[in-house]
């Protein structure tokens, strides 16, 4: 029979999920109630996605703030410290911010500019232009208040410089900003360092290490248990959540035992192989905003290992065109599946690729999922994919 579906994606309801919740059980519970309901089959190679946020909460995978505390105690006695390149984030770093100014005495913030690293913006680039400042300079917060201070994201209609100040003196810590896009500018006012940054951590943390900081990343605090009953993260305080004022999620420790469970106990309920991820942010940029989405350390932290590797793919439209100028209607079709079907496994540099996404599948169908299941209201953890390794010569 032809299918005349490609890859369909749908967010799945659940239940309100708490912490300690059975995340195995509502997942599998709520994938067969929506096929039921909504009459859609299981095949082999499907894929159910999981939020992150509801696997690390189920883990109870949650910490205060006084137990951060309690870790900074013991790796920075002096109390005082820079932090390198924070995302500017209310969500993300604003609760981490509070538990770090409520043990220190002073801190100072070196920001990128003129925006954070997944792309907030930190102040008007029209008015950096016009300004004396440009992309190699350090000047100061009264500098940054002179010339920008009026800032306020286009989106949140808040100016996030304010915010952390504002966060930092209610817990009786002084603070100050400096903006730069060096890291090494740090030591002009602290030794002792938090480097705060996601994706460049290791370049970072090592450049600043040379330069001769008594540097950590926010990947080292809280990377193991403060307590016998503490819990933590291998990423640390990146990936965590806000979760109340005084408590945050971290990212999820024991993914892969979940994901792995609950493919077993799918492929004994519908008889069908069908892979299993954990996702977090999705990796896609803003083009208006120009907000990079991916504030985690990675986009999938557990994952089935079928789902490891990238696409291999053809590119039909180069195929048709190039391969078969003179073929139309079936006969195109037909020679097209006939390509497909004959493609090599490794189609990396080939020109029958060109065009086709470089990245990886994880990466890809986390992107997919985070985009359906959005980050508000939808009330749809789950995410459901199914024939996203179809082609076109799969009837």
């Amino acid at each position: 029979m032809t299918r005349y579906v490609g890859t369909v994606a749908m967010g799945i309801r659940t239940p309100i999920i708490k912490e300690n919740d059975d995340l195995e059980k509502i997942v599998i519970d709520s994938l067969i109630n929506a096929s039921k309901t909504h009459g859609f089959e299981f095949r082999n190679k499907d894929i159910v996605a999981i939020t992150e946020g509801v696997a690390g909460k189920c883990e109870g995978n949650i910490v205060s703030l006084d137990e951060i505390c309690l870790d900074l105690k013991t790796k920075f006695p002096n109390q005082k410290v820079g932090l390198v390149y924070p995302i500017l984030s209310r969500n993300r770093f604003s609760i981490i911010l509070k538990a770090i100014a409520r043990y220190m005495d002073e801190i100072t913030i070196l920001t990128s500019f003129p925006y954070d690293e997944v792309g907030n913006g930190i102040l008007d680039e029209n008015l950096l232009r016009k300004s004396k400042f440009n992309l190699n300079s350090l000047f100061s917060e009264n500098e940054y208040y002179q010339n920008f201070g009026e800032y306020l994201h286009p989106f949140t209609g808040v100016n996030m410089i304010n915010i952390y100040k504002k966060i930092a003196l209610e817990e009786n810590c002084k603070i100050e900003f400096v903006f730069s896009n060096n890291p090494v500018d740090i030591l002009k006012y602290q030794k002792d360092i938090i480097n705060c940054d996601i994706h460049t951590r290791y370049e970072t943390k090592e450049i600043l290490k040379k330069a001769g900081a008594n540097v950590l990343g926010l990947f080292e605090i809280l990377n193991k248990p403060v307590s016998s009953s503490g819990y933590n993260s291998k990423y640390g305080l990146l990936g965590s959540n806000k979760l109340t004022e005084e408590k945050l999620k971290l990212f999820p420790e024991r993914g892969e035992t979940l994901v792995y469970n609950i493919k077993k106990k799918l492929k004994e309920l519908t008889g069908k192989d069908i892979e299993v991820m954990i996702y977090g942010d999705g990796a896609f940029k803003d083009p208006i905003a120009g907000i990079w989405e991916l504030a985690d350390p990675v986009v999938s932290p557990a994952y089935t290992k079928d789902l490891i590797g990238t696409p291999n793919e053809i590119k039909i439209k180069y195929i048709s065109d190039n391969n078969f100028p003179d073929l139309s209607g079936q006969d195109l079709n037909d020679a097209l599946k006939k390509e497909i079907k004959s493609k090599k496994e490794n189609l990396v540099g080939s020109s029958l690729s060109l065009g086709t996404t470089p990245r990886r599948i994880t990466d890809l169908v986390g992107s997919l999922a985070d985009l359906i299941s959005g980050s508000g209201d939808k009330g749809t953890p789950i995410v459901y994919i199914s024939g996203y390794f179809d082609n076109l010569a799969d009837d």
